[in-house]
């Protein structure tokens, strides 16, 4: 299952557990806020790790680069976070 996929999966899964959500809202506040939420992730059945939700932002740059008619000679400066992307939609 792709990344996307996974977030989809446990949106669904917040939206229906209110328990689940709070719990993943309160990653924010953690030392470790990706391992915290890709560990509750987990143990909601996804399997989601750190590197999926970087390689999320570089897939998109990437992808806009090749894109590009003749080609983007500089990525951009910044990617998405996924993961401030899914905290936010659960607010």
């Amino acid at each position: 299952m792709n990344t996307f996929l996974k977030l989809e999966k446990l949106t669904a899964l917040a939206k229906g557990d209110e328990n689940l959500r709070r719990a993943l809202l309160a990653t924010a506040k953690t030392e470790e806020p990706l391992w915290t939420f890709c560990k509750i992730a987990q143990e909601a059945g996804i399997d989601l790790f750190p590197g999926e939700l970087f390689a999320i932002g570089q897939e998109y740059s990437d992808n806009q680069c090749k894109s590009t008619n003749g080609g983007n000679p500089s990525p951009y400066s910044a990617f998405d976070d996924a993961y401030e992307n899914f905290i936010e939609s659960l607010r």
